[in-house]
């Protein structure tokens, strides 16, 4: 999808980080490393006998912005100073 976003020009956002290094404008989603700790601590619980019923739901509670400043470029977008400061990561 973010390969025929860019063909056609067409500024687009995703959910996840991977769309965005594909060449996608940007992304805005849990953070993947959060999440997969989260689950080790999950699975370990269970391991030590805890019963899964009994464990809280957990939701991610990191997002990650990700801003492909390229594929900005590309349509002539600008994006602006401020959100490139609290972007994540920009990719150039």
């Amino acid at each position: 999808m973010a390969l025929l976003a860019a063909h056609y020009r067409l500024p687009a956002t995703y959910s996840l980080r991977d769309y965005a290094e594909a060449g996608g404008l940007m992304s805005y989603g849990p953070s993947f490393t959060v999440s997969f700790r989260q689950v080790g601590t999950y699975v370990g619980r269970i391991l030590k006998g805890a019963k899964p019923s009994d464990l809280p739901v957990v939701q991610s509670n990191k997002f990650e912005l990700v801003i492909n400043a390229g594929t900005a470029r590309m349509p002539g977008l600008t994006v602006p100073a401020t959100l490139l400061s609290t972007a994540d990561e920009v990719i150039e």
